[in-house]
């Protein structure tokens, strides 16, 4: 490992809380793709399968935030532990009901339910931003998360879809659920790293989205999370078409895998100037990479096109943390980062959804079609967007001028 990660652990109890954040996490790359197999493999309805993987992510949308909320006021161990109990209950009816084939609407009161899984992900940048806040360790500490996210989605699906097309259809979805269990319980068990929660009087009621520069990071996420969304669900029906479903689990893994690559290079940089710039070029790279998903033939060209797609994918991630860190104030920096995974879950349940009725329709190909618009919304409200990046919220004090100082500290 290069220098700058491995002295990230110098800190005592870090490797315990990343490592239990790693196993957390995989469900989030598990889940959906489980539950788009174990469904199809089910019932044959791909339709259906989106609509429960858009439910999950809408009810999360939902959720989500007032846990990360409630975590900055009262401390992750008081909160996560319960709502994380409430999820493994919803998921275990999930799995019974479509082992046993009960009406389609409890399928989609459990997959609600499962919306109040918490995001891991903001809990462990929360514990690096306590360990490390201004200083340069902290932009490594968010690049190895994001490539953390990505490892997990290389090997999270392959798992997932893996187990329950060579075991059980439920296969995938019941190992998430057990990862879920052990990476909460055994976080929460941190107690030395955990971030000291922020009392109400503290800070004063109200949310991090009124942050204008929170807005835009979450709008134009939600458009990024359809382009994800959609190409999970046109991968597995594109895999299933040329008759090699399995192999839908490599060729997102490669996807990531190269969201990973560049997240690792992206982590030993140190950039000066605003960094709203490089996360706008990086919004327009996406969006540019799933244009050759249209012209797509054969699983070869799919693997090699999603490569170069998840390039981009990584660096935005971590630069957009960045934004968050400038944009939000310390006392609501969990909830910060929750609203940026809210609008990406808004956008996976959008791209699912309808990338699985399009599929229905007119096959998988036409699929791809989802994630190339879905791209361009997201550089239209980026782009309608990026003056407020450029404007430093009243509680981090300092004017436009300051920028590149702040950025320097945070970022460099």
């Amino acid at each position: 490992m290069p220098s700058p990660y491995r002295a990230l652990f110098a800190a005592p109890g870090s490797k315990g809380f990343s490592a239990a954040g790693f196993i957390g996490r995989l469900p989030l790359s598990m889940t959906g793709v489980g539950v788009v197999t174990m469904i199809s493999q089910l019932t044959g309805r791909y339709g259906l399968a989106g609509a429960l993987c858009a439910t999950i992510a809408l009810s999360a949308a939902v959720i989500g935030p007032q846990i990360s909320r409630m975590v900055d006021l009262h401390g992750q161990r008081r909160v996560l532990r319960p709502t994380t109990l409430v999820a493994l209950t919803a998921a275990a009816g999930l799995l019974l009901a479509a082992r046993f084939a009960l009406p389609d609407w409890l399928l989609f009161v459990c997959a609600a339910g499962i919306g109040a899984v918490p995001s891991l992900g903001a809990m462990i940048r929360a514990r690096w931003a306590a360990l490390y806040g201004g200083t340069p360790h902290l932009h490594t500490a968010y690049s190895f998360e994001s490539v953390m996210d990505e490892v997990c989605f290389i090997f999270g699906p392959i798992i997932s879809i893996g187990l329950s097309t060579a075991w059980f259809p439920e296969a995938g979805p019941l190992l998430a659920a057990c990862f879920l269990a052990v990476g909460v319980f055994w976080l929460t068990a941190q107690r030395a790293t955990e971030p000291e929660p922020h009392p109400r009087d503290a800070h004063g009621g109200g949310t991090a989205l009124r942050s204008p520069g929170l807005q835009v990071l979450v709008a134009t996420f939600a458009a990024t999370g359809m382009i994800f969304g959609a190409v999970d669900v046109v991968t597995v029906a594109f895999a299933d078409e040329q008759g090699h479903k399995a192999a839908a689990s490599v060729v997102l893994a490669l996807y990531a895998g190269g969201s990973c690559t560049a997240g690792v290079v992206f982590g030993l940089l140190r950039f000066t100037g605003a960094p709203e710039r490089r996360w706008l070029l990086g919004v327009c790279a996406m969006a540019v990479s799933m244009i050759p998903l249209l012209l797509v033939g054969d699983l070869p060209f799919l693997a090699v096109a999603l490569f170069v797609a998840g390039l981009s994918v990584a660096p935005t991630m971590i630069t957009t943390m960045a934004l968050i860190e400038l944009h939000v104030p310390r006392a609501h920096l969990t909830e910060g980062m929750t609203w940026v995974s809210t609008g990406l879950a808004v956008g996976i349940a959008i791209g699912s959804s309808v990338a699985g009725w399009v599929i229905d329709a007119a096959g998988a190909r036409a699929g791809y079609g989802v994630p190339a618009v879905s791209g361009a919304v997201a550089v239209a409200v980026g782009l309608l967007g990026y003056r407020r990046l450029g404007r430093p919220v009243p509680w981090r004090g300092g004017s436009h001028e300051h920028h590149s100082e702040r950025e320097e500290r945070h970022v460099a």
